[in-house]
C-alpha cells in the first residue's frame, strides 16, 4: 500500500441545502454499517436456535465480516480514487442492501455465513469513501464541525446497536425472529442510494495507484488459511489438515511480503508499504492493533455466549447491560483525546490497558462469586472499568502510531493501522474455539440449565484469561511508542487528537478515519501536523 493520491476538490455545492443532504446521507451510511456489526453478537442465540448453526458457523457469521472487511477496505479507497467516490459509494451501498436482504432471508447458517461475506466486502467498498465525499464537499472552514457531527453519529450508532439488536429479537416481529436486524437495513439502504444519486457530488484522485489485486488474494488466502482451520478445528476433532493449513498460511503470507517487495520496485502501487516497517513505533503500533483485534474479537462473542446462552438471559437483558461499557467508552475516548493524552503522552495508552486488566480481573472474580446467580448490575462495576480503559486506547491510538511515520505515507499506513485492526479481530474471533468452546464439556451444555451454566462460567472465565495475556503484551508493545505524539509537542493550534474519533469513543474509531485518509482524506489529526498543507 501506497500513499493516498490527493483528493480533487468537487465543484463547489449548488446549494447549502444540497451539501447537508450529502452529509446526512453518508451519515447514515455509516451508521447502518456500525449498527449491522454490533447488532449481530446480540441475536446469535436467536440465530443459533433457529437455524441451528453451530458454533463454528456461529464464529464465521462474524469473523467472515470482519475478514471480508479488512480484505477490501484498502482496494475500495482505490477505487474510489480511480472510478469516483460517488460511484463506488453507491455501489457498495446497494452491494449492502442486496447482502442485508440475502442475510435476512438466509435458508440456513451456510447461506447467512455467505451473505455477511458479502456483506463486509460490500462495506469496505462503502467505509472508505464517507469521510472522504465529506472532504470533498465541505470547505475546509466547515470539516471541523462536520467531522464532529460524524463522530457523534456514529459514536450513537456504537451504543444502539445492541439495543436496536436486542429490542429487534425480542419483539419477533412477524414471527421473523432474528432476521429484521438484516431487514432494517433495506429501507435505509433504498434510500441512500436514490439520495445519493441525486445529491452526492462525485469527485476523483487525479492520479489513483493501480490497483494490487494478487497482493489482495495473497493476503486473503494467508488469513483464510490460518482462521478457517482455527474456527473448524474443536468441532472436527483438530485434523491433520488442519495443522497443515496453519503452516502453509505462514508460507503464503511470506509470498504475500515477497511479491510486495517486488511491486514496489516494479511501479510502486504495492498494497502495503513495507518500508513503513523500518519506523519502530510504526510496526510495534501494527503490532498493537492486531493484538487489540484479537482481543476485542476474543471477548465480545464469549461475552455473548456466557450472558445469553449460559446464564440464560434474554437478548435485551444482555443488550442492556453492556450500556456501562459503552457509555464509558464514549467518555473516556473523549477525555483522553482533549485532556490527557496531550499532557502525558503514551502513559495513558498504558493506563488504559491496565484499566482494562483490572476490569477483567473484577469480573473473573464476579463471575466466580456469584456464579449463575450473577445480576445486571453486578457487572456493571467491570464493564465501566474495562470501558474506560477501552475509551483510553482507541481514541488516541492511531495518532500515537502515525506520529513518527512521514506525512508523505500518512495515508498508506492509516490504511494498514486499519486493515490490521479488522485482521486481528477476525482472527480473536476465530480463536474462540480454543479459548472459550474448547474448556465446555458437550455434557455439560446437554446435561440442564444449571450445568450448562456453569460450565459457560468457568469457559468464560477461562476466556478472559487469554485477553488478559493478550493485552499484557500490548501493554509492552506500548512502550515503542511515542512518549508524546509529534502533534501534541508541536503544540498545533488546532488542538489535540482527531475530534471524530474522540467522539466516536469505539473500536472501530481508528477504521473511519483510516479508511477516509485511505481514499485520500487528510483527516483533521493529519492536517493539524502541517496546518499550512490543508486545502
Amino acid at each position: 500500500m501506497t500513499s493516498a493520491s490527493p483528493v480533487v476538490p468537487a465543484p463547489a455545492p449548488v446549494t447549502d441545502r444540497r451539501r447537508w443532504f450529502a452529509l446526512a446521507i453518508v451519515m447514515t451510511a455509516a451508521f447502518m454499517d456500525l449498527v449491522d456489526v454490533t447488532i449481530v453478537n446480540i441475536a446469535i442465540p436467536s440465530i443459533q436456535e433457529d437455524t441451528g448453526a453451530s458454533f463454528s458457523a456461529i464464529q464465521w457469521i462474524t469473523a467472515g465480516y470482519a475478514l471480508a472487511f479488512a480484505a477490501g477496505l484498502i482496494t475500495g479507497g482505490r477505487l474510489g480514487d480511480i472510478h469516483g467516490r460517488k460511484r463506488i459509494f453507491l455501489l457498495g451501498i446497494g452491494g449492502f442492501t442486496i447482502a442485508s436482504a440475502l442475510c435476512g432471508l438466509a435458508a440456513g447458517p451456510e447461506m447467512l455465513v455467505g451473505a455477511r461475506i458479502l456483506q463486509g466486502a460490500m462495506a469496505a467498498l462503502m467505509v472508505p469513501q464517507v469521510l472522504s465525499i465529506v472532504h470533498a464537499t465541505f470547505p475546509a472552514h466547515e470539516r471541523g464541525k462536520v467531522f464532529g457531527m460524524f463522530g457523534a453519529i456514529v459514536g450513537l450508532g456504537s451504543v444502539s446497536g445492541p439495543l436496536l439488536g436486542a429490542l429487534l429479537t425480542q419483539w419477533d416481529l412477524f414471527g421473523l425472529a432474528w432476521r429484521p436486524i438484516f431487514l432494517i437495513n433495506l429501507p435505509v439502504g433504498i434510500a441512500g442510494l436514490l439520495l445519493g444519486r441525486k445529491y452526492i457530488t462525485e469527485s476523483k484522485a487525479p492520479s489513483a495507484l493501480r490497483l494490487d489485486l494478487v497482493g489482495v488474494a495473497l493476503v486473503t488466502l494467508g488469513l483464510l488459511m490460518l482462521v478457517y482451520p482455527l474456527t473448524r478445528g474443536h468441532e472436527l476433532g483438530w485434523p491433520a489438515w488442519g495443522f497443515v493449513s496453519m503452516a502453509g498460511s505462514l508460507v503464503v503470507l511470506g509470498l504475500f511480503v515477497a511479491y510486495e517487495r517486488h511491486k514496489t520496485r516494479k511501479d510502486g502501487s504495492a498494497l502495503v508499504e513495507l518500508g513503513l516497517f523500518r519506523v519502530k513505533s510504526f510496526a510495534a503500533g501494527i503490532a498493537v492493533q492486531l493484538a487489540f483485534g484479537v482481543a476485542c474479537g476474543i471477548f465480545f462473542l464469549v461475552w455473548t455466549l456466557y450472558m445469553q446462552i449460559g446464564l440464560g438471559w434474554s437478548a435485551l437483558r444482555a443488550g442492556l447491560t453492556g450500556i456501562p461499557f459503552s457509555l464509558a467508552v464514549s467518555v473516556a475516548a473523549g477525555v483522553s483525546v482533549q485532556k490527557l493524552v496531550p499532557r502525558f503522552g503514551r502513559k495513558v495508552l498504558q493506563t488504559g490497558a491496565l484499566a482494562m486488566v483490572c476490569g477483567l480481573l473484577l469480573y473473573i472474580w464476579e463471575a466466580g462469586r456469584y456464579g449463575t446467580g450473577i445480576d445486571s448490575w453486578q457487572m456493571a462495576l467491570p464493564l465501566l472499568v474495562m470501558g474506560a480503559g477501552m475509551g483510553l486506547i482507541v481514541a488516541p491510538l492511531t495518532d500515537a502510531v502515525l506520529s513518527e511515520v512521514p506525512r508523505e505515507h500518512a495515508g498508506s499506513a492509516s490504511g494498514l493501522i486499519n486493515t490490521t485492526m479488522q485482521m486481528g479481530n477476525a482472527l480473536g474471533l476465530a480463536l474462540v474455539s480454543v479459548v472459550f468452546l474448547a474448556a465446555v464439556d458437550e455434557g455439560d451444555i446437554t446435561g440442564g440449565r444449571q450445568a450448562a451454566g456453569d460450565a459457560f462460567t468457568e469457559a468464560f472465565q477461562h476466556s478472559l484469561w487469554w485477553v488478559i495475556g493478550v493485552l499484557t503484551v500490548i501493554f509492552l508493545l506500548m512502550s515503542a511508542l511515542p512518549a508524546r505524539p509529534k502533534q501534541h509537542l508541536e503544540g498545533a493550534a488546532d488542538g489535540p487528537g482527531n475530534p471524530a474519533d474522540a467522539a466516536e469513543g469505539t473500536v472501530d474509531a481508528p477504521r473511519r478515519a483510516a479508511g477516509a485518509r485511505e481514499a485520500g482524506d487528510e483527516t483533521p489529526a493529519e492536517s493539524r501536523q502541517e496546518p499550512a498543507l490543508a486545502p
